[in-house]
């Protein structure tokens, strides 16, 4: 059918990830780092503990609930302490970034003069909350200044806690695993119309795999496979608050599913992709577009444990 009587099929299925694979490691890794003045890391790593919601007051002036109290979701990442193992400097080559020098290895002789790109090694501190895992993991952060490298050296052996990486009000990228949903079907996997009920073999299926001829099937076409457990980053989440005193945060029993927070925490406006348990890493924002504002947060809701 041509012209105005022409039937358009959106796609099914979008394309904007690919490959579409699962994570290698549980903990995501951070490709891009934002370029900070402020002589400190760029990001931090805490366990997603839940979700609740807060009331605050708009203190934005063109907001159009300003003066007003609003209500929002927030998910609670507890932060304990990150323990700095060592760290490493990265040279730009014309195939990417290159590993130039190395705390940890005897491969290098001396630390580089300049560097183009530096990270320290962070340990988290499992042991300090009440959620039960042992495994400590090890993950890059990046160091922001005029001086990184002399900044990581200092960093080394000691601990650092969110409060002095973040701050109120500030944007932020959220990066994490997504859920795991095992082995689903086209439709729910990506999106398919549900065939009629008259139609051969199948339902929940698509039309047509492709031509007979040439007789292979495109990578394009929506198959059946496992879904979710993929690194993802959301960018621009809003840093609501930085909590010091677990008491302000914690429900009688505890978090369902989690447990009682024993550290500082964050509240971050909206959702992050994870599981309850698993290990979210918050960075500066790399493409803000909007002005850093800090909320007056009047209320937090904390319901008990089920």
């Amino acid at each position: 059918m041509a012209g105005a009587n022409r039937i358009h099929w959106p796609r099914r299925g979008s394309l904007q990830f690919w490959p579409r694979v699962r994570a290698r490691k549980q903990v995501p890794r951070v490709r891009t780092w934002a370029k900070v003045k402020d002589t400190k890391l760029v990001g931090f790593i805490g366990f997603k503990a839940g979700m609740t919601h807060v009331l605050f007051r708009d203190n934005r002036s063109t907001s159009h609930t300003k003066g007003m109290e609003v209500f929002t979701p927030v998910t609670i990442i507890e932060c304990p302490p990150v323990k700095i193992l060592g760290f490493r400097a990265y040279v730009k080559t014309p195939y990417g970034l290159k590993l130039s020098y190395d705390s940890s290895s005897k491969k290098f002789s001396s630390v580089p003069a300049t560097a183009d790109q530096v990270t320290v090694v962070a340990q988290t501190s499992p042991q300090l909350t009440r959620m039960g895992k042992k495994h400590m993991d090890t993950i890059e952060l990046g160091v922001g200044g005029a001086n990184p490298l002399e900044t990581a050296k200092g960093m080394v052996g000691k601990d650092v806690k969110v409060s002095e990486v973040l701050k109120d009000g500030q944007w932020l990228d959220v990066h994490a695993v997504t859920v795991g949903k095992g082995f689903q079907g086209t439709v729910k996997r990506f999106g398919v119309k549900i065939r009629h009920h008259k139609s051969e073999k199948t339902k929940r299926g698509i039309g047509t795999l492709g031509p007979w001829i040439p007789s292979n099937v495109s990578w394009r076409v929506p198959q059946p496979g496992k879904m979710g457990y993929h690194t993802r980053t959301e960018y621009n989440k809003l840093l609501m608050k930085i909590g010091s005193k677990p008491e302000d945060i914690n429900a009688k029993g505890g978090i369902t599913h989690y447990g009682l927070i024993r550290n500082e925490y964050i509240l971050v406006k909206g959702s992050v992709p994870g599981h309850v348990k698993r290990e979210v890493v918050v960075t500066t924002a790399v493409r803000p577009v909007k002005k850093e504002f800090v909320p007056e947060i009047t209320r937090v809701s904390v319901t008990s444990k089920q």
